[in-house]
């Protein structure tokens, strides 16, 4: 890794660096982070995965992903809600997905919660998006490791403060950083990285929920 964070891939193209140019991380990298989401079911799978990475890579997750949603019922949270102990115990004897019952129980809560912030105001994706930061908010740790560093910053403490209060479970300021990084609520692809440009035109032409 070049000290600009800055990585080659076999197509000549330049990255970030995190990938370290495994196909399936820089396909993620290349077609899914920090390109902006206001659908709401991607909104909730994506804060429910990153609340079962706590204490694992991403790339586990990554890896069990469709796993994931086939257990979750697509991660659809109206039908999440509905699980009952049944569904609990057939999670937990799931081998293709994370079997912590504590992790299995927050996603069915906060698919409940889910459903309340929607009905309060009209979609998760204008709950996320109004809480977009301005470009000069960084975290307090930011360097070519920040990836690595357990970054956060007003914006995702002020959001994971709020979601608790609601009632929502892992979801601390880390996991509603990585969060916000995945969706796109910050560019956080490096000076550098071919996507970062990309990423940030999508931005700019968005229209916010």
């Amino acid at each position: 890794m070049a000290e600009t964070g800055i990585i080659t891939g076999e197509d000549g193209k330049d990255r970030c660096f995190w990938h370290g140019n495994l196909p399936e991380y820089q396909r993620y990298h290349d077609q899914e982070w920090g390109r902006p989401v206001v659908d709401d079911i991607r909104l909730f799978e994506k804060i429910c995965l990153e609340g079962f990475q706590s204490g694992l890579s991403w790339l586990t997750i990554l890896r069990k992903r469709e796993n994931f949603r086939a257990a979750f019922a697509g991660f659809d949270f109206e039908k999440v809600a509905r699980f009952g102990e049944a569904d609990i115990e057939r999670c937990l004897a799931d081998a293709g997905i994370i079997r912590h019952r504590g992790k299995i129980v927050s996603t069915i809560n906060n698919a409940r919660r889910a459903i309340e912030l929607r009905d309060e105001f009209g979609s998760l994706a204008r709950y996320f998006w109004s809480h977009e930061p301005d470009a000069s908010e960084r975290p307090e740790v930011f360097d070519l490791a920040h990836l690595r560093a357990n970054p956060t910053t007003a914006a995702s403490v002020r959001i994971s403060k709020d979601l608790k209060k609601r009632g929502w479970t892992f979801v601390g300021p880390t996991t509603v950083y990585a969060f916000m990084q995945a969706m796109g609520l910050v560019n956080d692809h490096i000076e550098g990285c071919y996507c970062r440009k990309e990423v940030e035109a999508m931005r700019c032409a968005l229209v916010r929920p």
